[in-house]
């Protein structure tokens, strides 16, 4: 697994988007493609970039797979931006 850098992750407004929709509760890939102008597709590879920056985290629950919010990613990110 790479890490990806978590601002370059967030530069992206998709998935800035994809991580508002995650913001409350855990969704499927099916339940974060409706409203994005990108096919499935494109959101499993913007879901790759943010699992690889630590900023997601993936639970597979029989034939689904939830992504949700990683906390500890964020904390990361938080550190780091708090410095300044």
């Amino acid at each position: 697994m790479t890490t990806f850098d978590p601002f370059v992750a967030i530069a992206d407004p998709n998935r800035r988007h994809l991580l508002m929709a995650m913001r409350r509760e855990p969704k499927t890939v099916t339940e974060l493609s409706e409203g994005l102008p990108i096919s499935r597709p494109a959101v499993s590879q913007h879901l790759k970039a943010l699992l690889d920056s630590k900023l997601v985290r993936v639970t597979p629950v029989g034939t689904k797979r939830f992504y949700a919010i990683n906390p500890e990613g964020f904390s990361a990110l938080s550190s780091w931006i708090r410095q300044f």
